[in-house]
Parts: structure tokens; C-alpha cells; sequence
């Protein structure tokens, strides 16, 4: 699928960042779309239902984690790509935890953003290597035809990111697999330096999981492994 079927939202206050990503994008065939307000992000939003959201948190008047949150009352499903100046992990977890799919923190290569738009529409198209079924461990089960996600019988809300990373790591059970390895399979890009977004999203995935986040463990030196078994 060529890029020009997808349509792109930069919400970003900033009238020379706004305008060096729109070329940035529109170079590399995407639709862009601007808004220099939450507000008009929102009235666009709805209006031309783009297939993904840049989107600078720290945005005038309404806050960008305000505008996430009211585009994911009305799209659950549309990945966003938020957009901080400020690189700590706390900003990070509350974008993520708010239902972006990835970030940029400020100052970005233009080599860097396109990569991570691409891998991020990627991920919403249908994978050919992804196959149907039940991955079933312990207390967890992972219905990849369905997208969803149970502990203990109780379904586990996940983003999409999430989804891939868990059923990546449970496809690769007592493989461990490097940071590196998973940003290339999981985000489908290569590695920037930011090892903290497989860093991040693990942290946040053994949340959700509750009593099996331990299936997951950390391989010290190299990155994780799915080992269901180590825990009983």
C-alpha cells in the first residue's frame, strides 16, 4: 500500500515545527493534515478521520493529553504519536498510559519521526506473518484472532502496542531477545538510542498483566524473555 492512502493529523503549535514535519511527511507521499490548536485538532479529527495523530503535548489553551483523551472517546483504535519536549520517563508513561502508541521526544531527526510513522501504520495493517489462534500460558490467555487479551478469565485492556509486544515476546517463549531485536519486529524500525521505549512498554504491559507480569523477565545485558515457566 503506497503512502499517499494515508492521512496524517499534525496537531503542534509551533508554526516551523508544524511546517517541517508537514513537508517532512508530504516529501515522503502522506497526506498531511495541520492544526495549530487542540480545538481545530479535534474538529479535523472528526471531520477527516486521519489513520494517525502527531500530537504535541504541550499545546496552548487545552493541554495535549486533554485532546488525547477526547480522541479516544471517539477512535479507540487511531495510533497516535505524541510529541514532548521533555524526555523523563513520567511523561512518557502518562502519554502511553493515555493511549498514544509511540513517541518523539523533541529535538527529532526527520530520519527518526518518518520511521516511527512508518512503523506505527505499519502495525494497523494486517500482517501476513501474524497468525490466527490461542497462546495459552498458565493464568493468560492471548487470542491473537480476536485481539484479546485474559488473567485469570478477566479480559486485560491493552493498546495495540502492547498487543504486538506481548504476543511477540509469547511467540519467542525462553528466547531472549535484545532491545534492538524487538524495536526492529515490534515498532519495525531501527534502533535510535531510545532503548527506554522497550523499556517503557514492557514496564507498562507487566501492569496490565497483574499476577502473571513476572511471565515476562528482564535478561540483564541484552533485554527480555517470555518464561511463563520460571514463575511457577
Amino acid at each position: 500500500m503506497s503512502n499517499n492512502k494515508f492521512k496524517v493529523l499534525i496537531v503542534e503549535d509551533e508554526a516551523n515545527i508544524c511546517s517541517f514535519i508537514e513537508t517532512l511527511l508530504t516529501t515522503n507521499d502522506y497526506q498531511a493534515l495541520v492544526a495549530h490548536t487542540c480545538t481545530m485538532g479535534l474538529t479535523l479529527f472528526a471531520s477527516h478521520n486521519p489513520d494517525l495523530v502527531i500530537l504535541d503535548l504541550m499545546m496552548p489553551f487545552m493541554d495535549g493529553m486533554t485532546c488525547l483523551r477526547e480522541m479516544r472517546t471517539r477512535h479507540i483504535n487511531t495510533p497516535v504519536i505524541i510529541l514532548t519536549a521533555r524526555g523523563e520517563e513520567y511523561d512518557k508513561l502518562t502519554g502511553l498510559e493515555g493511549g498514544a502508541g509511540d513517541y518523539v521526544v523533541k529535538p527529532f531527526s526527520p530520519r527518526e519521526l518518518v520511521a516511527r510513522v512508518r512503523a506505527v501504520l505499519n502495525r494497523t495493517m494486517p500482517r501476513s506473518e501474524a497468525s490466527d489462534g490461542t497462546m495459552t500460558f498458565g493464568d493468560l490467555t492471548i487470542d491473537t484472532a480476536s485481539h484479546t487479551v485474559r488473567v485469570a478469565g478477566e479480559d486485560v485492556s491493552l493498546t495495540p502496542k502492547e498487543f504486538d509486544l506481548l504476543v511477540f515476546l509469547a511467540s519467542n517463549k525462553g528466547i531472549a531477545l535484545s532491545r534492538e531485536k524487538i524495536l526492529q519486529k515490534v515498532w519495525n524500525y531501527d534502533y535510535f538510542g531510545e532503548d527506554r521505549t522497550v523499556d517503557t512498554h514492557v514496564k507498562m504491559l507487566r501492569g496490565h498483566l497483574g499476577k502473571c507480569r513476572g511471565y515476562i523477565a528482564t535478561v540483564w545485558g541484552i533485554g527480555y524473555k517470555f518464561d511463563p515457566d520460571a514463575t511457577r
